[in-house]
């Protein structure tokens, strides 16, 4: 299997185009700044797992800014931190504010001229515009859990894009799903017996950061540590 047998990139967008762990960690800070004994990083990063991932299994048809303002609430009573429903709502706005990783875009925008770039996110609209405008690229189609009315890793999100993506003449065996998340991504894309790339943004971190656990590990069909050395890959395997 080689990089060139595709046509059609889909992509998940926070974890790996957007580095939404810092993100987190910032906009979690004025519970975290309350709090008497220090958490580490991972710590904060697994109970918002924890509780985002609950919450999605509750309340699949909810959008993500109002999910992530009940993931706020949720956090503040687990730490017994007294929260406002403003202060949540804050919260569950700032995706916008999440940083793309550096090499997103450049990475992005080289691939553009190899591939359709399709997104399958657990976001909403509205958060996404303000992320794809970090990433300075126009996507071929762009699919999120607000129009799906379900959150990753339901096999529906991907029966939806699967239709989606056919009804432009885009077959399965066109793509190759690129993300980080095991458990949100490459354990349904095994399941679907779609081609995968795993981009290991967490290679020099424990555990799974801000994504559940998926148990047995999914196999993938590539494996990078950034976007960067995927275009590496496919400069290489152009040349070839």
């Amino acid at each position: 299997m080689k990089l060139t047998d595709f046509n059609t990139l889909t992509f998940d967008c926070y974890g790996t185009l957007i580095d939404w762990e810092s993100g987190m960690i910032e906009g979690l800070k004025p519970l975290t700044s309350q709090l008497s004994t220090p958490l580490s990083r991972l710590d904060v990063l697994q109970a918002h797992a924890q509780h985002e991932s609950e919450q999605q299994s509750w309340t699949p048809g909810m959008r993500y800014s109002d999910l992530l303002s009940i993931v706020y609430k949720r956090l503040a009573e687990q730490w017994n931190i007294s929260v406002t429903p403003d202060e949540c709502e804050l919260y569950g706005a700032s995706v916008k504010n999440w940083p793309a990783f550096p090499d997103s875009a450049d990475a992005l925008q080289y691939l553009k001229q190899h591939y359709r770039l399709v997104i399958l996110s657990n976001v909403d609209n509205q958060s996404f515009k303000a992320s794809n405008d970090k990433l300075r690229v126009e996507f071929d189609a762009v699919y999120t859990a607000e129009d799906i009315g379900s959150y990753k890793p339901a096999d529906r999100n991907f029966e939806y894009m699967f239709q989606k993506l056919e009804s432009m003449g885009i077959g399965k065996t066109d793509i190759l799903h690129t993300a980080e998340s095991m458990f949100h991504d490459h354990a349904p894309a095994n399941r679907h017996e779609l081609a995968s790339c795993w981009i290991y943004r967490r290679f020099e971190q424990e555990g799974f950061g801000a994504t559940m656990n998926p148990g047995a590990m999914p196999s993938v069909d590539f494996q990078f540590n950034s976007m960067a050395e995927l275009v590496d890959a496919h400069k290489k395997s152009v040349s070839n």
